[in-house]
């Protein structure tokens, strides 16, 4: 018989974050969360670019940057 909590505190699926300045805060757990642009889905160890203005994920520096580019124009 399954708990009646533990998918409240599974941590599989997509994690929701808040992106800060050099880092960020889990706000509901997870393994992954998804690229904005390409849709891939990036392992929180792996995550290492994001927008705080956009609050916004991306899977590559590349990606990133096609981004900024695209909001700035």
């Amino acid at each position: 018989m399954m708990n009646r909590f533990e998918n409240k505190f599974s941590t599989k699926g997509e994690a929701k974050l808040t992106y800060g300045d050099g880092d960020y805060q889990v706000v509901s757990p997870g393994e992954f969360v998804t690229c904005a642009v390409s849709g891939q889905k990036i392992s929180l160890d792996e995550l290492r670019y994001w927008s705080v203005e956009l609050q916004e994920a991306y899977a590559s520096s590349e990606i990133s940057l096609q981004r900024y580019r695209e909001c700035r124009n």
